[in-house]
């Protein structure tokens, strides 16, 4: 039964919400697809307790209020950018070429297809330009992986990811229930990412991003994290050459920046720290053994 949990969850979790989301969005006012943005973070919780990776990721490292922090923040501006979607689609010139004819599940995987390139080459931009790598860093600096960490971002780099996802969209005339479609599948996959399930993928880790493929993007060991920048799919690695997978066991000590080991903990002084000048920055730690082998 392990087992069989261990290579269901990951399809179960995301697609299971989704076509339950899909199903509302048709019956019931937008509004309502909030209410399964906690109904997702409870049910990844269960799942970690229940089946973790490495329990010591389930214990707070004085990080959960902070987490939470950065999770409510965020939400809410991914809520306000959906109530903008109207005043955008004024503003900005409209193509006519969104394909309002196709089935909405349809129009949500293209919209997610679009968005998951943006997003992922904003990602690889930020690992390698000085100021987006500053507020892309809050992200790095966590020491252990649970769901959570997946809505921890500074809020300009989150800005920063949803223009490069969503502004070719809006172009298209994207209509506002497949961006409110778009936000909570990008809210899922991103609980998935960062998540402590002991899951098995298989073949799967050559398609999706989910954890087990994501866990080496936050190694601390100097380049060696450039890796697995993808949000939903795993293509977009193959095409930039950054696709890496290990059976290297991923542990807390692996995690976090390898040059910053005093990056602050706190959540306002973590939207403050890309703006502070900067304190230097210490030797990146070597790559263990066995990593390297990999």
């Amino acid at each position: 039964m392990r087992s069989v949990f261990a290579r269901l969850y990951a399809p179960g979790f995301l697609f299971g919400f989704l076509a339950l989301a899909l199903w509302m969005s048709e019956r019931l006012p937008l509004p309502w697809l909030l209410a399964l943005v906690p109904v997702a973070v409870a049910a990844s919780f269960i799942a970690e307790a229940s089946m973790p990776y490495e329990r010591a990721w389930n214990h707070s490292h004085h990080d959960r209020l902070r987490d939470a922090l950065h999770a409510v923040v965020n939400e809410a501006l991914n809520c306000l950018g959906i109530l903008a979607i109207p005043l955008s689609a004024a503003l900005l010139p409209d193509a006519g070429l969104w394909p309002r004819h196709w089935p909405l599940a349809l129009q949500l995987l293209a919209a997610i297809v679009v968005a998951d390139l943006g997003i992922t080459l904003m990602h690889y931009a930020s690992h390698r330009v000085g100021f987006l790598w500053r507020l892309h860093a809050v992200h790095h600096s966590v020491k252990r992986m649970y769901g959570f960490n997946g809505l921890m971002k500074h809020p300009l780099h989150l800005g920063c990811e949803a223009l490069a996802g969503t502004l070719p969209l809006l172009l298209l005339g994207m209509p506002e229930q497949v961006a409110a479609l778009l936000a909570l599948a990008i809210t899922l996959q991103l609980l998935l990412q960062h998540s402590n399930v002991d899951m098995r993928l298989g073949a799967l880790r050559h398609l999706f991003a989910w954890a087990p493929v994501h866990r080496f993007h936050h190694m601390k060991y100097g380049r060696a994290g450039d890796v697995n920048f993808a949000l939903f799919l795993s293509i977009w690695d193959r095409l930039l050459g950054t696709a890496f997978h290990s059976d290297y066991p991923m542990r807390g000590d692996d995690l976090g920046i390898g040059s910053r080991p005093d990056y602050p903990d706190a959540y306002l002084a973590q939207l403050a720290e890309p703006f502070r000048e900067s304190t230097g920055e210490h030797p990146a730690p070597e790559a263990p053994r066995g990593l390297m082998r990999s």
